[in-house]
């Protein structure tokens, strides 16, 4: 009876071990370190963001906190050279995750970058034309032939192309220079350009520029900011992953609520090339979750789509790009049901009104 009870347990204790060994084979190995590229750098290179939930994510280190008990190391790139040099850190195998707004990211996908973008990171907000205060132009055709600065190769380039197409103009009716945010705003301050689409809030205070064409809210002229992750560390990390998107999508709802704005915007402004002021005068006419919003909704894949659009009809891109494949929105809505904000942020039509 005794050999009897011993040989069943030898068994129980086989077929559980072999029960288990499946497991162990299927559990998801961890990388050593999360690296994420961001277009955007501060005042003088600083490394900071400002203007979406992944800079307060930077910011409030929410990230680092998730990934400690793991021993994973968050590693932050902020990019002077913005969307291009992201595209080219992606492209040599430095980053993991990208943050991009449209058109650099669609440059990427047209040059065989493979990438899955999996959340939202920003939308909407007004468009200013700003030239020098001694400027005599009224009109963006009194400035035929002047100079204007752009950074070239990031979404800025594509709302300039789509605010001259609609006054009827092209680059080619002005003399279109690159220079970053902070040395457009330093060019408008002397004089060395005759207008660019900057925040002017700080510049207007100081009496070194003035608004020339303003829009408040056109959700067909803003473009779409994205976070990605690379399709081979998805591929290999995906639980990983889910915890990334997960963390975001809690950032977001803090960004999103409007007792913190005022938290919130005084820690964007600690990037420096945008300030305070700039913050709260274009932030004013809306509500956080309208901005802040991480959803991959119908508008977010209709300003996509039109972006590609537009992006080659500028011939800014040789070769088409599909959206087939591209946007993987399970992280998202795992995330959004795990932490019950299902309903929590409005859903937009593709002409940006909140759908009913």
């Amino acid at each position: 009876m005794k050999s009897k009870v011993n040989k069943l347990s030898w068994l129980f204790g086989a077929l559980t071990l072999f029960q288990l060994i499946p497991l162990a084979a299927h559990a998801e190995e961890k990388p050593q370190e999360i690296r994420i590229g961001v277009s955007s750098a501060g005042a003088g290179g600083r490394p900071l963001a400002g203007g979406f939930p992944l800079a307060t994510a930077h910011l409030h280190a929410v990230l680092e906190e998730e990934f400690k008990k793991d021993g994973i190391k968050i590693k932050w790139f902020f990019n002077m050279g913005a969307g291009p040099a992201t595209n080219e850190q992606f492209a040599n195998k430095l980053i993991d995750f990208g943050f991009h707004g449209d058109l650099p990211l669609i440059v990427g996908r047209s040059t065989g970058l493979k990438h899955k973008i999996i959340i939202g990171q920003g939308r909407f907000g007004e468009v200013t034309f700003v030239v020098p205060a001694n400027s005599e132009a009224k009109t963006l055709a009194d400035l035929k032939g002047k100079k204007i600065g752009v950074f070239k190769g990031t979404s800025g380039q594509l709302v300039l192309a789509r605010l001259l197409e609609r006054n009827g103009f092209t680059e080619r009716d002005f003399k279109v220079v690159s220079l970053d945010t902070a040395t457009i705003k330093a060019s408008l301050a002397t004089g060395d350009i005759d207008g660019a689409i900057v925040a002017p809030y700080d510049l207007v205070a100081r009496g070194v520029a003035k608004v020339l064409l303003k829009i408040p809210r056109d959700p067909k002229l803003q473009g779409i900011v994205t976070l990605w992750v690379g399709e081979e560390f998805e591929k290999k990390y995906p639980d990983t992953v889910q915890r990334v998107v997960t963390t975001l999508v809690k950032e977001a709802q803090w960004d999103s609520e409007e007792k913190n704005r005022t938290e919130l915007l005084q820690l964007w402004a600690r990037q420096a090339t945008d300030t305070y002021l700039d913050y709260v005068e274009s932030w004013k006419s809306y509500k956080l979750k309208e901005r802040n919003t991480p959803l991959l909704d119908e508008y977010y894949v209709s300003r996509l789509q039109s972006a590609v659009d537009e992006t080659k009809h500028f011939k800014l891109i040789r070769h088409d790009v599909s959206l087939d494949g591209w946007i993987e929105p399970k992280y998202l809505n795992t995330a959004l049901k795990e932490l019950k904000l299902e309903h929590y942020w409005d859903e937009y039509d593709k002409d940006g009104n909140i759908k009913k």
